[in-house]
This record gives C-alpha cells, sequence and structure tokens, in this order.
C-alpha cells in the first residue's frame, strides 16, 4: 500500500511533526483557523442570522475532513505541480495549505467575490504577514486567464449544486425538484448551458494526465464533457463526505491522450 506523503497528521495544536514543512503547515492552519470571523462567516452562509453555525464541532469536522482529504490527495499528487482550486471555500482550507507547505505546490485559486471569500483572503494576509510567509489566497480573476494545459490537479467541489449560482442545476442534481428543499428558481436549459461551459474551460487547464477532484453529483456533468473530448477519467473507490455541505468527494484520474 502506497504511504501517504501527509503521515501522522492531526489537528495543528498537536500536530507535533518533525520536519519544517510540516511544522508550517500546522502553524498555518491552526493561526488561519483561528484568525477567522466565524459569526461574521456563518452569517454570510446561513439565511437568518447564522452566527453559531460554525460552532466548536463543526470547526473540527472541517479540520479532520481536510486533513482526510489532504491525506488521500498526498497519495496521489506529485510534489511540484500545480494544482486548481475552482469555488473553494473555507472547507478547502487545509487541503489547499498542504499542498501548498508539505507538496511544495503552486495553487490557483479562484473564486466570485463574497463576504467568505474577503473574509479568507482577510485571515490569510495577517496569517501571512504573522509568520513571514506566502499563503495562497482567492483571487476573483477570471478562468479564461490561467494557463490552458498548466494544471496537474484540478478540483471543482460543491459548485456546479450551488443554490444561488446554479439553482434549477442545485435542484435536479439532489433530487430536490418537487421537494420542500427546491429552489424553485432559475432555469434547468440555462443552468447547464452555463455549467457545461464552465467544466469544458475548466477541464482545458489540464495537464495530459491529472488528478481531477470532484462530488459525486458534479461527476454526472463532468464525466460527458470529458467523453467528448476524447479523454478518459476514472475514479478511485469510495469518497470522503464533505464537512459543511456533506457531498461524497472523489478524486480521479483523468488522462488526455497524446
Amino acid at each position: 500500500m502506497k504511504r501517504s506523503k501527509f503521515p501522522g497528521v492531526a489537528p495543528p495544536v498537536t500536530l507535533g511533526c518533525v520536519d519544517d514543512a510540516h511544522r508550517l503547515f500546522g502553524a498555518a492552519v491552526s493561526e488561519v483557523m483561528n484568525e477567522l470571523d466565524w459569526r461574521l462567516l456563518g452569517r454570510s452562509y446561513c439565511e437568518g442570522d447564522g452566527s453559531e453555525f460554525f460552532d466548536e464541532a463543526l470547526r473540527a469536522r472541517i479540520l479532520d475532513g481536510g486533513l482526510v482529504l489532504a491525506g488521500a490527495l498526498g497519495e496521489v499528487l506529485g510534489e511540484g505541480g500545480q494544482s486548481l482550486y475552482l469555488g473553494a471555500e473555507i472547507a478547502e482550507l487545509p487541503l489547499i495549505l498542504a499542498e501548498r507547505f508539505v507538496l511544495g505546490r503552486r495553487i490557483v485559486w479562484l473564486n466570485v467575490d463574497g463576504a467568505p471569500i474577503r473574509e479568507l483572503t482577510r485571515a490569510l494576509e495577517v496569517v501571512s504577514a504573522r509568520l513571514g510567509v506566502d499563503l495562497p489566497t482567492p483571487s476573483t480573476r477570471r478562468l479564461a486567464d490561467v494557463e490552458p494545459a498548466s494544471c496537474d490537479h484540478l478540483w471543482l467541489v460543491s459548485v456546479l449544486t450551488d443554490p444561488d449560482h446554479f439553482p434549477a442545476l442545485h435542484d435536479l442534481l439532489y433530487r430536490r425538484a418537487d421537494g420542500a428543499l427546491a429552489t424553485g428558481r432559475g432555469r434547468l436549459e440555462d443552468d447547464r448551458a452555463r455549467a457545461d461551459r464552465l467544466v469544458d474551460e475548466w477541464l482545458a487547464r489540464a495537464t495530459g494526465s491529472s488528478v481531477l477532484t470532484t462530488t459525486e453529483e458534479e461527476r454526472t456533468i463532468i464525466e460527458p464533457l470529458v467523453a467528448r473530448r476524447g479523454w478518459s477519467l476514472t475514479f478511485a473507490p469510495g469518497g470522503h463526505v464533505s464537512a459543511i455541505v456533506g457531498d461524497r468527494v472523489r478524486i480521479g484520474t483523468l488522462h488526455r491522450p497524446g
């Protein structure tokens, strides 16, 4: 069995890593988690007040779940290289920081502007100055600005199911079209067309052989577009449940001939 590149990873306060990379990773995760304004983030995530949404238990799940996924990615990602995180927010922090410090990878982190992204950026910049290192920060620049065929890890998790940006697709993929949890908004044809364009542009950033991480629901959108290109995509069995949304995250291998 292949050994993880994140051996013995535990919550940063008890990490006890023996090399500088792991110590810096642990310090960065711990400092950012402590710096974030969780009450502000809760209000931005929830309808109504939401100040207590990110309670101690949820913050622990975010950390633990992120470390588990970091370990799984550490088994398949090479050192160096570049990852493209599309739509990543709080739940991806441990993974992004692990890639940056433990594997020494470059991170392209794109999202739309909003309160969570502004708060994440603020906290990461504060901790960067405090620790004297450059932490990855989210950017609102266009996906089109990322060089094609430049990323050997593509991440798209709980983006195409977002009820604000893809409400009709959210209802379809979660099978909520006729239920009490349905958004009842948007036109499915429009959502699907926008989703297909986004995924096509995202796939164009993949190198010849890449790791692709997505959810079980979004996989149904991605796989036909991969096949249309004549590429192959295979997923490892099982998966990992995301801490906030509860989606099953799957890690796959994407290969583009030639």
